[in-house]
């Protein structure tokens, strides 16, 4: 994180402008980070890839025998304090090794599961004693790691868990009874944090070890995709836990499992963005050797449209993530994690929840289309496990269920805005009343025939996109006050809007960073893939606004709403079928997903 990088309060993107120099982009990449990158590449292509199958039958022995390999190259440890064995790296460059590990498939869940989810809690929220007792082990990959909060009857209502810990009378063990389900890499994990309420009322979070007595995993699940990952209950039984092993304070187990979700969030975004670019080049280089009435498939507008509709998308997701990495690296840098450093972590971590949340829905939601869009361009082979894109796109689906539903995070997103609003965390109201005397009489800044200079229009639009928000969220908290957490279908529509507006706003600023730095003609393909992503949202921004006040007002404010929005809307046009054509031409000659950038 650079000097320039400053990192701003969570959610006060919407509130006003960003300057592009501030934000982090993957052109700012170091040419260290990219060697780890490289590094993790090389070790899935040479290592975990030619084991794919085996890894997918859920050969439990190669999974921790490739993990360990993984540790004595590193990449157990990136996010792990250096005094116990890591390598303390920044998170730009844990972010990279998982964007890079997604090839090896479900391997890279295992993965996944255990630098994040599974050793972050202890990473951020343990004791220097349990620091040193559990971090080198998993960093090494000598002991695996797994996280348990979902139980049977509690999945987003994480804090209805049922799993009940009671303090023995001698004062030294909680003795834990319950079930969790789901647990990712409990076939053969060795050290579990598992979430049980202390007395059944305080929500608390343990280490739990595979060795103590009492502790046993169910059947495997039979699962639609990621087949290769172990997914199984874990059932405790009289679990003798030593208080030794209590992860932070009891009853504060809340601020560890949400916390820890919200980086689990980001990283699911960093695998889903690494995905996106698997899945465009493997369509590509399908689409070229494929031929249909005696010419390559990849030749058709209509493939070529769907290539460039793919790289926009994952263009757009590649830059709030990293956008977001950088907020989250500058957060936590300050950290001196080889103490006890609770508090701290737990601040630095909530301060961009939203963002995090904002990651892992669009993050998710793009992979998705790609992999769709992918089989499509596969045709009927696409449907064949054969083809890589068809586990791709099984294996994608579960991204929108997993680390909290997208329904859940899209409530959370205006949630967590308003509630900092009450707060005084940010100016909302402040900025709501600013507002509706700006939109008294208001009109578009430029004409809409004028020539602008270069990502100006676009600029506009996005300075008018926050504007809606302000106008039509004023309208709903007015209305609903308090009670507006009661509306579901309007707080969709807020959240939609205000994730449209962070990848509007992270397309841009990082077209204009690299205008700026490397010059026009270097930033040319992401300028016309924010061009071009702007006017495919732009008619949603019209849906859900007048979906919205539609719900919560009427009459002459209505009609005065209505008008101000008209007016708001207005924007340059732009032949989309000439850029998208522009940018699919790059994309197919370089065989995948590329932004036109050295």
């Amino acid at each position: 994180m650079s000097a320039q990088q400053i990192v701003p309060k969570g959610g006060q993107f919407i509130l006003e402008e960003v300057d592009f120099q501030s934000v982090f982009t993957p052109e700012d990449v170091s040419d260290e980070q990219k060697m780890i990158a490289r590094m993790t590449r090389d070790f899935i292509e040479g290592e975990v890839e030619p084991h794919a199958e085996e890894i997918e039958k859920l050969n439990y022995d190669l999974t921790v025998k490739l993990l360990r390999q993984a540790g004595g190259l590193g990449l157990l440890g990136a996010d792990v304090p250096e005094a116990y064995g890591g390598a303390a790296l920044d998170k730009i460059s844990s972010s990279l090794i998982g964007e890079n590990m997604v090839r090896g498939a479900a391997f890279a869940l295992s993965h996944g599961a255990h630098v994040g989810i599974g050793t972050l809690p202890i990473v951020f929220f343990g004791t220097p004693e349990q620091k040193a007792a559990y971090l080198p082990t998993l960093t090494t990959g000598e002991k695996i790691a797994a996280y348990c909060l979902t139980e049977p009857s509690s999945g987003s209502d994480a804090l209805g868990a049922k799993t009940t810990a009671v303090l023995n009378q001698e004062g030294t063990h909680y003795i834990l009874n319950g079930t969790k389900q789901y647990i990712t890499n409990a076939g053969f994990a060795d050290v579990f944090v598992v979430y049980a309420k202390v007395d059944g009322e305080k929500f608390t979070a343990f280490i739990v070890e595979k060795e103590f007595s009492g502790v046993s995993t169910g059947p495997e699940e039979k699962k639609m995709g990621i087949k290769g990952s172990s997914t199984r209950p874990l059932i405790l039984e009289d679990v003798a836990v030593p208080i030794e092993n209590v992860l932070g304070e009891i009853g504060k187990g809340h601020q560890i499992a949400f916390n820890i979700l919200n980086v689990g969030r980001y990283k699911l975004g960093v695998g889903a963005v690494g995905t996106s670019k698997w899945a465009i080049e493997l369509a590509v280089k399908y689409a070229k050797e494929r031929k249909q009435f005696n010419t390559p498939i990849i030749n058709f507008p209509l493939m070529r449209n769907k290539v460039a509709n793919m790289a926009i998308r994952t263009y757009v997701s590649e830059s709030l993530t990293y956008r977001t990495g950088g907020y989250l690296d500058g957060a936590a840098e300050h950290l001196n994690l080889e103490t006890y450093a609770a508090a701290e972590a737990a601040k630095a971590i909530e301060e961009h929840v939203i963002e995090h949340s904002i990651v892992k829905v669009f993050a998710s939601e793009v992979l998705d289309f790609v992999a769709d869009e992918g089989v499509q361009m596969h045709g009927g082979y696409g449907y064949i496990s054969e083809y890589k894109i068809e586990q791709i796109y099984r294996d994608s689906r579960i991204n929108r269920i997993f680390e909290g539903t997208n329904e859940i995070n899209r409530l959370l997103i205006p949630g967590t805005l308003l509630k900092r609003a009450m707060q005084g965390r940010l100016p909302l109201m402040q900025k709501l009343q600013e507002l509706q005397k700006e939109l008294v009489g208001y009109m578009p800044p430029l004409d809409m025939n004028e020539t602008f200079g270069l990502l100006e229009a676009e600029t506009n639009m996005l300075a008018s996109a926050k504007k809606i928000f302000l106008m039509v969220g004023g309208a709903a908290v007015q209305k609903y006050m308090q009670k507006l957490e009661n509306e579901q279908e309007i707080l969709s529509n807020l959240s939609d809007m205000i994730i449209t507006i962070y990848a509007m706003e992270s397309a841009l600023l990082r077209a204009k960073k690299t205008a700026a730095n490397q010059g026009e003609a270097a930033a040319r393909m992401q300028v016309e893939m924010t061009q071009a992503y702007f006017r495919d949202v732009w008619g949603n921004l019209e849906v859900w606004a007048k979906e919205t006040l539609l719900a919560v007002s009427e009459g002459d404010p209505l009609r005065t709403q209505l008008s101000i929005l008209k007016k708001l809307l207005r924007a340059p046009q732009v032949n989309t079928i000439a850029l998208k054509r522009s940018i699919a031409a790059r994309i197919v000659k370089a065989e995948q997903y590329t932004t036109g950038v050295k």
